[in-house]
This record gives C-alpha cells, sequence and structure tokens, in this order.
C-alpha cells in the first residue's frame, strides 16, 4: 500500500501567509507611512494592512488558479490600486487627505481629481502593493511559486473576506468624511476598474522567447532601482504634495508626460525582455529587488502620513528597521535562486 505525504497546513500555507503580511509591511511600512516604533503607527498599519494582505492574496491565487502569468498580475493589480483609491481611501477625490493638499498640482475641475496624483496611485499600488510582495514571495515558494498556495475554499474565503473588510473600510471612511465624488466620478471609476478586470482576464502568459538572450540579473535590478527612483522622484516635485522635499518649477503637465513615458518605457523594455531566452526567477527577483530598495532609501525623505505628529527620531528608526528587513528578506530570496 502507498501512502501519500502531506505537508502539515502551517507549511502549506507559508507562502500565503507570507504574502499577507508582506504586501502591508510593503506597502505601508518600508514606504514610511506607518512607522512600527509608535503605538499609533502600528494600530493604523493594522487597521489598512488586512486590505492589502487579502487583496494581494486574492488577485495572486486568481492568477495562478486560471493559469494565467504577469500581465494580467499587472492590470489585476491596477484595479486593485484604483478600486482602493477611488472607493475605500477616496484620496483621488479628497483635496485635503491627512492635512495634505495633493490635488492641487495638476487638478482637473472636470474629473475633480489631479492626474498626476492618480498616475502615482497607479504605480504606487501596480508595482509596490501587489506586484513586488508578489514576486518575492513566489521566488522563496521555490517550486510553488506559480501554483495556488490554498484550496477552494480557501480561496473563496478569502475573496469573501477582502470583499467584506473593503466594504466595511469604505463605509467607515464615507462615514469619518463623507462622500467626495459626485455619481458620475464614482462610474467612472468604476468603469475603469471593471475595464482593467476584463482586460486583464483576456491578456494571456508571455509568448515564446524570441532571439537574443536577457540581460544578466544585475542588469535589471540596476534598471528597476533607476526606473524606481524617476518614479518617485517625479512625486517629490510636486510643490504641495506629501513629500515635496525635490520641489522643482516643473508644470503639473510636464509630470503627468514624465509617469507616461516612465511607464511605457519601463513596460516595454521588461516586455521586450521577459521574451528573451534566458529570462528567469532571477530577472523577476531583480526587478521586485530594485523596486523594494527604492521604497527603502525613499522611505527616509517621505513623511509619514499620519494626522498625529511623529517625531523624526521615530520615523528615522522604523525606517532604518524595515530598510535591513527588506534587505535580508531580498538576501534570502536571492539565495533561493542561486541554489
Amino acid at each position: 500500500m502507498t501512502t501519500t505525504h502531506q505537508s502539515p497546513p502551517l507549511v502549506r500555507l507559508a507562502p500565503a501567509i507570507g504574502l499577507l503580511f508582506l504586501a502591508p509591511l510593503d506597502a505601508e511600512v518600508l514606504m514610511g507611512n506607518f512607522p512600527i516604533t509608535d503605538v499609533i503607527g502600528v494600530v493604523g498599519f493594522l487597521v489598512i494592512g488586512p486590505l492589502y494582505g487579502a487583496g494581494a492574496l486574492f488577485i495572486r491565487e486568481a492568477v495562478r488558479r486560471t493559469g494565467r502569468g504577469w500581465p494580467t498580475m499587472l492590470a489585476f493589480a491596477l484595479a486593485y490600486g484604483m478600486f482602493e483609491e477611488a472607493f475605500i481611501t477616496q484620496t483621488l477625490w479628497d483635496e485635503n487627505w491627512v492635512g495634505v493638499r495633493i490635488l492641487d498640482y495638476g487638478y482637473i475641475p472636470a474629473l475633480g481629481t489631479a492626474l498626476p496624483w492618480v498616475l502615482f496611485m497607479a504605480g504606487v499600488h501596480t508595482i509596490w502593493s501587489i506586484s513586488v510582495p508578489i514576486a518575492i514571495i513566489e521566488t522563496l515558494a521555490g517550486p510553488r511559486g506559480t501554483t495556488p498556495w490554498l484550496k477552494e475554499r480557501g480561496f473563496r474565503a478569502v475573496a469573501v473576506f477582502f470583499a467584506l473588510y473593503s466594504v466595511l473600510a469604505a463605509v467607515a471612511r464615507a462615514a469619518d468624511i463623507g462622500l467626495l465624488a459626485g455619481p458620475l466620478q464614482f462610474a467612472g471609476a468604476a468603469v475603469v476598474v471593471a475595464a482593467l478586470v476584463v482586460l486583464g482576464l483576456r491578456l494571456r502568459r508571455a509568448a515564446p522567447t524570441t532571439g537574443g538572450g536577457a540581460p544578466a540579473p544585475w542588469a535589471v535590478f540596476a534598471f528597476a532601482l533607476a526606473a524606481g527612483a524617476v518614479f518617485v522622484l517625479l512625486y517629490a516635485i510636486d510643490p504641495t504634495g506629501l513629500s515635496p522635499w525635490l520641489a522643482i518649477p516643473l508644470p503639473a503637465w510636464g509630470s503627468v508626460l514624465g509617469y507616461l513615458t516612465l511607464f511605457a518605457a519601463a513596460g516595454l523594455l521588461v516586455r521586450r525582455w521577459s521574451h528573451r531566452s534566458g529570462w528567469s526567477d532571477a530577472h523577476r527577483l531583480a526587478l521586485a529587488a530594485g523596486a523594494m530598495l527604492t521604497y527603502a532609501w525613499h522611505s527616509f525623505p517621505w513623511k509619514p502620513t499620519m494626522t498625529v505628529p511623529i517625531s523624526q527620531t521615530v520615523d528615522l528608526t522604523s525606517n532604518a528597521i524595515a530598510t535591513a528587513g527588506a534587505v535580508v528578506l531580498l538576501v534570502i530570496a536571492a539565495r533561493r535562486v542561486s541554489t
């Protein structure tokens, strides 16, 4: 008689649990929004954390369970970002979020929002909130990196939890500040989110490899660092933004053009590289590592997005701890792909 050995539940679910924690840690703590060395910062993280964790896990499982790949992952990640910012936090419509005039730079009255902020949030959530944590945990998962981590019942539970938590968070936010946008704005946002989901469902896995070899992982890592730096610096020039430490007289349309050019150039280049022979888990990790370390260094000039004062010492200490943790995690992941 042959017996089938099954891994203990905690071992089997370890990647899923890891993603539940890494997504909010990367999105909020490593970015510098919620200092983990402050009680209020920890409370803020615990409140918003389940949204990121469940969202990232739901997206990852939905993509892997249907046999789709990273193009779909990115489309769903962007849909998540627009959903969160339009309906839950409502930062797309909040002209005075956490006491900062985040929409003054490039505000368009007809839309009720500012394109520089919309594009910044698109990049923040698509890359850092969702894609980076998924890429790193999938690397750590080894052979299970592209297989489902949850059974059908677990996947449904995550979907229900994400939906209910989103509704509760949106209701709580609306009760606190009211509805900041009109029906047409919410309807427009809903159409955008739905269109991105449909797009993701129609996208296929990467095409077969073409001629030429992929660049070395270190070159991909350097590219990710450079592209990440351009992205965060584009927001740092906003004189009325959350962290205008690089404020320069660049008109809002110039910022929008910069974001669009960066997204197009980076997307096309990575797509081209990923279709070449030799593209591997090491290259995907290199992209995620460059993005994660961008958040790490950028957290130091970034100001926490909290309505209560936070001392500079508390803020810098939290950033240093989060950066050290990110470096350790990336070293472990790098050793994983090198074995």
